[in-house]
């Protein structure tokens, strides 16, 4: 059975400002259909049953459009920050309650055309707690964070780039709940620190993957991720529209 997915989408969006003034970046329309319509609708093609909204900026507008999930044949439940924003891992910390032991956790403005089952199967196997998708980026789509030797992630650092990083953080992971065990409720994390944390201490997996990744969290992803739907609008999958 496939783990389920948190999706992070609690982020304020200020790089497409003023678009996201008055919707949240999940709801950003690509090609006539709000983003994350798309992810939902490949999660449940990759066999996910069950997902989790990590959300905050204007998240009630999102739970109004998704609703329960059925409409993409998924089982969807909400988690809110609350008064204070906790970032990424405190978002994930909050959410515990409603995901498993192991679950997936993908960002909220990023399409990844990959298949989910083979990640799964290969977290099964790692001695760690985390395993991150990692892409041989050398700088191309955005600053390059991860060194990997051998398929052997070595070090992770979104914040201090030095020459040897030709990897990127995919925008797709696995994680078990262990992992936020030393933090406390309500308290602000962003979860790039919690895995360099975990990498300095060997506790980081990587799995290089092969297909680029799309994001719409900036104008320039944004024109990149409707070209790449409107090349493939014929496909079912991703069709502007859906039943």
């Amino acid at each position: 059975m496939m783990y389920s997915v948190a999706i992070l989408a609690g982020g304020l969006a200020t790089r497409l400002r003023p678009v996201t003034e008055s919707i949240p970046k999940a709801l950003v329309s690509v090609n006539d259909k709000p983003f994350i319509h798309y992810q939902l609708q490949y999660l449940k093609q990759q066999g996910i049953t069950e997902v989790v909204l990590c959300l905050g900026y204007l998240g009630q507008m999102i739970e109004n459009d998704i609703g329960d999930g059925s409409q993409f044949g998924l089982r969807v439940k909400y988690s809110y920050d609350g008064e204070k924003f906790l970032g990424t891992a405190g978002a994930l910390k909050k959410a515990l309650p409603l995901l498993e032991d192991n679950f997936f956790v993908l960002y909220g403005d990023c399409f990844l055309p990959i298949e989910y089952a083979p990640i799964q199967q290969v977290f099964q196997k790692k001695p760690t707690k985390a395993l991150m998708c990692i892409l041989k980026n050398e700088n191309q789509w955005d600053q390059s964070n991860v060194i990997s030797r051998a398929n052997n992630l070595i070090t992770y650092n979104k914040k201090q780039a030095i020459p040897e990083m030709c990897y990127i953080d995919y925008g797709l992971s696995i994680v078990n709940k262990e992992i936020f065990s030393s933090l406390e409720e309500n308290t602000f994390l962003d979860l790039a620190d919690l895995f360099q944390q975990l990498s300095e201490h060997d506790q980081l997996s990587g799995l290089e993957v092969f297909e680029r990744f799309y994001e719409v969290g900036s104008f320039k992803g944004l024109e990149e991720t409707k070209y790449f739907f409107n090349k493939r609008k014929n496909d079912e999958l991703f069709a502007t529209t859906h039943e």
